[in-house]
């Protein structure tokens, strides 16, 4: 794609599904360009969250072009999601006032337990709704939404997917891809992670290195939240035709609501 940036840029495409983001080179200067970033990325550039935002630019095209550092480093592996290094950026995402202001000013959604619930039903296929525990298990969540009262949702990433924490050769740990950012139940950014990355054994340890006392209430948003996000994997992978990974999650919900005794 023809960026229209000044002459002397050389842009190469990153992979990726929304043919968005590009490395930028000019010269000696490497930057990480991507069009049509939400204004939310200043403020995570700011609080350290995300790599340092350069500058942003409205091009020919009518899109906006940011630029951030470009930083040499890696993803995090799936091992490694566990680590106090990343309970601690979660934490810092969840309580600081400033990110959630700027969420609110650019147009932030809330992302409340019925809404998750709908995005589930919508467009549901037949035979993920005829599916006996898949449809017994929509059904409760229905009827037992959490309580949380809005005032206490905060900044969530929405996509904690392994790939999208970022550690730097210097050793700094950065959270991107922030498209899916929302305001709501921290709760449920918690057990994305803690599902995909953390064995059930250790999740009231790995609550308490985030900074949470374990108390019935939490448990229970931590195991809705957890059943609603992998209800809606499975809808994904479905959708997609990846059924091994579609049967590993609903394997996952089985275990899950054994433990409830629901």
């Amino acid at each position: 794609m023809n960026l229209n940036l000044e002459n002397g840029w050389q842009i190469l495409p990153i992979g990726g599904d929304t043919d968005t983001a590009y490395m930028g080179i000019k010269s000696d200067q490497k930057v990480f360009l991507k069009r049509n970033t939400s204004p939310f990325l200043a403020a995570l550039s700011l609080e350290e969250i995300a790599p340092r935002l350069i500058w942003t630019k409205r091009i020919s095209t009518g899109d906006t072009l940011t630029a951030q550092e470009w930083l040499n480093g890696r993803s995090l592996y799936r091992s490694e999601m566990g680590q106090k290094s990343v309970s601690d950026l979660l934490y810092k995402v969840h309580h600081t006032p400033v990110l959630k202001k700027m969420l609110i000013q650019v147009g932030g959604k809330v992302v409340t337990p019925i809404d998750l619930v709908r995005k589930y039903f919508e467009g549901l296929p037949d035979d993920l709704n005829q599916h006996p525990l898949l449809n017994k298990v929509a059904n409760y969540l229905k009827a037992n939404q959490p309580d949380l009262k809005s005032d206490f949702y905060e900044v969530c990433h929405g996509d904690l997917n392994h790939k999208n924490w970022l550690l730097s050769d210097k050793e700094k740990l950065y959270l991107v891809d922030w498209e899916s950012a929302r305001i709501a139940d921290p709760a449920s950014d918690l057990s994305m992670l803690m599902c995909q990355y953390v064995p059930r054994k250790n999740w009231e340890q790995w609550l308490r290195q985030y900074g949470l006392e374990v108390n019935r209430d939490l448990w229970y948003r931590i195991y809705w939240y957890s059943l609603i996000n992998l209800l809606l994997d499975v809808k994904y992978y479905h959708q997609r035709g990846r059924f091994t990974e579609m049967n590993q999650d609903i394997l996952k919900i089985s275990e899950l609501i054994n433990e409830l005794n629901f």
